[in-house]
């Protein structure tokens, strides 16, 4: 795997011609309505064609921090940018400032492209946003994007379903909204009720996740996959058990933002695992 995964590298790295991508038959932007849109999980070339376009026509784009300088490289040269990320620790916009940003632009005349990491729709707010455009009689389009819990696992090498394996798949965040009492979602359903587990936003509720899988008759030995900066340069992947993940993980000083994938899925990465990191790489 490992000299496929090289040789790959320097077929990519070679003179390959660039697509020549030319986005007909899509949607025009109409002043005064704003685009809700998923950029993907990082990688550039995951976005979709709807929001490659509307990054072509927009005004004024509010972004979030998982959308990378190669995804706003596609924008308008004269779009005007506004950040609206959301880091731990680290002042932010409230959802509340940015969904009054979006009405007052919108309210300008602008072409607002409202650009989210992953998918807007899932644990992105999107629907609140929209709920407050509707109130607003503000026009709007939804633009689905990648979403990370696929993504990531598949860029680590691992299916969240296989039909050997499991026929169900659990997406969850680790955080909820106005308070960090992880242990309010019913983990023994959860854990009851799917053989795979794939967490959103938990790296600082591992531990407690982990001891109420447990508690509700998970094995400790059961494997368990973490992955961070997924399909970018920067991803790495911890591999290591449900009752270690989050000792191991605090070892390695991992940060978000975070995937985990808790299930016998996570195992077949050791014969499935195909992203090297020169992949992302320019030949500069």
């Amino acid at each position: 795997m490992e000299s496929l995964k090289q040789d790959i590298v320097r077929l990519t790295l070679s003179d390959t011609p660039t697509p020549d991508i030319k986005l007909a038959g899509l949607p025009r932007f109409m002043p005064g309505w704003v685009w809700l849109a998923g950029a993907g999980p990082g990688d550039v070339g995951l976005l979709t064609l709807h929001t490659v376009n509307a990054l072509q026509q927009a005004d004024s784009i509010v972004y979030d921090a998982l959308v990378s300088e190669d995804i706003l490289a596609l924008a308008r040269a004269d779009s005007e940018t506004f950040y609206a990320g959301k880091r731990g620790g680290k002042p932010f916009w409230k959802q509340e400032d940015i969904s009054n940003k979006l009405v007052a632009l919108a309210g300008e005349g602008k072409r607002v492209l409202r650009l989210k990491g992953g998918d807007p729709f899932v644990f992105g707010r999107g629907g609140e946003e929209a709920e407050r455009l509707v109130q607003e009689n503000i026009p709007f389009r939804l633009i689905p994007g990648v979403t990370a819990g696929i993504a990531a696992p598949e860029y680590a090498g691992i299916p969240v379903t296989h039909r050997d394996i499991n026929h169900a798949v659990t997406f969850v965040t680790g955080h909820l909204a106005g308070t960090d009492k992880t242990e309010l979602l019913d983990w023994a359903a959860i854990s009851q009720g799917s053989p795979v587990i794939v967490v959103y936003m938990a790296m600082s509720r591992l531990a407690v996740i982990a001891d109420l899988l447990m508690q509700a008759g998970r094995a400790g030995d059961e494997a368990v996959a973490i992955i961070t900066h997924a399909t970018t340069a920067r991803q790495f992947v911890l591999e290591t058990t449900l009752a270690n993940a989050a000792r191991e993980a605090a070892q390695a000083k991992l940060e978000p933002p975070s995937i985990i994938i808790i299930g016998a899925v996570a195992r077949l990465r050791e014969t499935l695992n195909w992203f090297a990191p020169a992949l992302h790489e320019s030949d500069k």
